[in-house]
């Protein structure tokens, strides 16, 4: 619970109320309380104390709630030593509590919410308890003068508990909340079976002494720390079964962007994160944000940062292993870095490739303790799929581009560019286009330059035309390599009159800019300036074309026909004659 959602008005309340009301409900209790502090054996109840505390600190977890066993040597307490004695032990174990979790600074709420909350509670249920013929001392469990007050102590104990934790969420944090949730019927367990348990704590200790806590406590005790094991151990093996689900999820993607997307997404849902990111290690001095998750809008994607600037980052990549930091008193230390100041625990755990760190993944939360090691060893298992699935991707993406792409100009080969034209086909099949047109250029003569230039020079040019028909149709269209010294170019959505002067720009292009060739077979080492032109023919589906066959091949008609035997560097549309 965050105090951040509480009122400055209503946290002053809380004090004052504490303030008041605490002390004066102690005082109550004791005046309740039929036995005095001369007559309390302080030491029986230094072992009483002891166990409340333990049992506080080592809780049964049973899915994600916690189940404190305390309520059973509470009563124990009080059917033995009185209201106050239990009152007091029970804040002890309160306290002991809030120690270990060791409240923040954003949290000190927590600390008269729940003290407040316990001795009320405690004093009400004591009352209730005398009110009703309760006392000290009587093992007469089954006489119903004796029963009676101690069932109703508890059930009274239940109901305020849950009423108030209930209150609590709403009245002060604001938060809906149902008067019973998973942890009401827990609770509601918890208070059965720790029920008997008190009871024989109570009679053993009236009948033997001291030495009924070691009998009763003691395995109660170590029961405890079992099941504390067997949940951890539970809570590790579910997290492997996650981190497998993540990893085939990760092999199944075959782009890069996909396994960030999917990455990040499933490990901030795995761990309490307020900030998470995937950093790359670009180069020996840069390091570049490629995704991010930051509740803080303290950090953009594409954040480029000097290593020499990220002492933290730094840190990890110069030691080469994960690391985990549980407050920001262990980090602080690193003063240059990008993590916003209000994160407490961290996790840092690289990216590596063949031996070599290629990546960090950061996860953070504002709250102390959010990470423990298991979780970093998860994290650093999550980062391995990780390396594998990014690895695959890129493998994969290079492969498809090699068989996508002509290897000389980097345009799409003419099998891909079958596929597009299939797709864009039953696009205008199905009126989703209204037109589909395509253009053919073949370059003219270019068996001369290869044969006054050489090869190499030819090959220069195919690059340069290539370049230029791709700045010239932009995102308007698909271009490829046809083969030899032909293109050719998909225009999806294009008319006739648009792809005509589309077509003459690019004759015009090409025409009236020399080309330069570098590696040239002539006697002279300068740069050669060479002039080429091209033949254009194009034609527009539906009018011109029934199927990708006949809009092709009527393309093909239109540049040799209507460009290149009527004298070259021209552009001829096809016409359906009838």
């Amino acid at each position: 619970m965050g105090d951040r959602a509480v009122s400055t008005s209503m946290k002053a309340a809380i004090w004052t109320c504490f303030i008041l009301i605490f002390p004066l409900s102690l005082w109550i209790g004791y005046q309740l309380s039929p036995i005095s502090i001369e007559e309390l054996p302080l030491l029986h109840l230094v072992g009483f104390a002891i166990l409340l505390i333990i049992l506080a600190l080592i809780p049964i977890v049973v899915g994600e709630v916690p189940l404190f066993l305390t309520q059973g040597v509470s009563l124990a307490i009080l059917l033995s030593f009185g209201l106050f004695a239990e009152m007091v032990l029970t804040l002890i174990s309160v306290i002991a509590l809030m120690l270990k979790i060791r409240v923040s600074k954003e949290n000190l709420l927590r600390i008269p919410i729940n003290l407040l909350m316990f001795s009320t509670i405690s004093l009400i249920c004591g009352a209730v308890y005398y009110a009703l013929g309760g006392g000290q001392g009587d093992t007469r469990l089954l006489q119903p003068g004796v029963i009676v007050p101690i069932l109703s102590h508890e059930l009274m104990y239940f109901t305020l508990n849950s009423i108030a934790l209930y209150m609590i969420q709403v009245s002060i944090y604001k938060r809906k909340s149902s008067f019973i949730t998973p942890d009401t019927k827990w609770e509601a367990v918890t208070s059965i079976i720790v029920l008997p348990v008190g009871l024989i704590l109570y009679v053993l200790y009236e009948q033997l002494g001291i030495v009924a806590i070691f009998y009763v406590g003691l395995p109660f005790v170590v029961l405890t720390m079992i099941l504390q094991l067997y949940h951890s151990s539970q809570k590790v093996n579910k997290y492997l079964q996650q981190a497998a689900g993540v990893g085939h999820q990760l092999t199944e993607r075959l782009d890069t962007q996909g396994v960030l997307d999917v990455f990040l997404d499933k490990v901030s849902t795995l761990f309490p994160v307020d900030y998470a990111a995937i950093i790359d290690v670009n180069g020996e001095s840069t390091l570049k944000v490629l995704r991010v998750i930051d509740n803080q809008d303290f950090v953009a994607v594409n954040t480029e940062m000097d290593i020499a600037n990220e002492e933290l980052l730094s840190y990890i990549l110069k030691r080469g292993s994960s690391q985990c930091f549980l407050t920001r008193k262990e980090w602080k230390h690193f003063s240059n870095t990008h993590l916003h100041p209000s994160l407490q625990s961290v996790m840092c755990v690289p990216v590596s490739r063949n031996q070599k760190i290629e990546g960090i993944v950061v996860l953070a939360s504002t709250t102390k303790r959010s990470y423990d090691k298991s979780q970093l060893m998860i994290a650093d298992i999550l980062a391995s799929y990780f390396g594998v699935a990014m690895e695959k991707a890129r493998h994969y993406q290079e492969t498809k581009r090699r068989s996508e792409r002509c290897a000389l100009t980097k345009l799409y080969n003419y099998r891909y560019f079958e596929n597009v034209l299939e797709k864009e086909y039953a696009s205008l099949d199905n009126g989703d286009l209204s037109s589909l047109s395509l253009i053919l250029l073949d370059l003219d003569h270019f068996k001369k330059i290869n044969d006054m230039y050489g090869h190499q020079s030819g090959n220069e040019i195919l690059k340069q035309v290539a370049d230029r028909l791709v700045g010239l149709v932009g995102d308007t269209g698909t271009v490829a390599r046809y083969g030899g010294e032909e293109f050719v170019i998909l225009l999806p959505d294009m008319d006739r009159g648009k792809c005509f002067e589309l077509a003459e720009r690019i004759r015009v292009n090409l025409a009236n800019r020399s080309f330069a060739l570098k590696q040239h077979i002539r006697d002279s080492h300068t740069v050669q300036l060479v002039r080429v032109t091209a033949s254009i023919g194009f034609a527009t589906a539906p009018d011109d074309a029934e199927d990708t066959l006949d809009l092709i091949r009527h393309a093909d008609r239109a540049m040799y026909v209507g460009a290149k035997q009527a004298g070259r560097n021209k552009v001829a549309e096809y016409r359906k004659t009838s």
